[in-house]
């Protein structure tokens, strides 16, 4: 069998309606639509969640809540995920997006000082924690704010 040879299975596929076409197609002069109504006129539509005039349901339901627009967001990294990184390696949130430690790009990086860190890295970061700094340069790392 060749791939031009391929045909679907009979009765799979049907041919279109032909709305409009007379009144001995069956689906002519209302074409399927019925009589009057919103749903008959051309270009009309109701949005999903319309329930004809009715409270609709997600305005019934309480709100709770505040969303702050100017939340900043932080790609959080731990001191002892950065010993998976060679002696000497320079650090930085590219790195470490290559290495799929990040979870979103666009956000800045802070550097917390869970864990401990045993080898010599120098770490660009946006932020660090104090207790982050004070165990990288313990260990002979350097520090530098991005």
């Amino acid at each position: 069998m060749r791939l031009h040879e391929l045909r679907p299975p009979e009765g799979a596929r049907k041919p279109a309606k032909r709305k409009g076409r007379g009144i001995s197609s069956g689906l002519g002069k209302t074409s399927g639509r019925g009589q009057k109504g919103q749903k008959s006129r051309s270009g009309s539509g109701i949005r999903p969640g319309f329930e004809g005039g009715q409270m609709p349901y997600f305005q019934r339901l309480p709100k709770r809540g505040f969303n702050n627009i100017h939340k900043k967001s932080w790609n959080i990294i731990n001191l002892n995920d950065l010993n998976s990184f060679e002696e000497g390696t320079v650090v930085t949130p590219d790195l470490l997006l290559e290495a799929g430690m990040l979870n979103n790009q666009g956000d800045p990086l802070k550097v917390l000082g869970n864990g401990e860190l045993d080898r010599k890295l120098e770490v660009r970061a946006h932020r660090f924690s104090k207790q982050a700094q004070a165990k990288i340069e313990a260990a002979g790392g350097k520090v530098e704010v991005i």
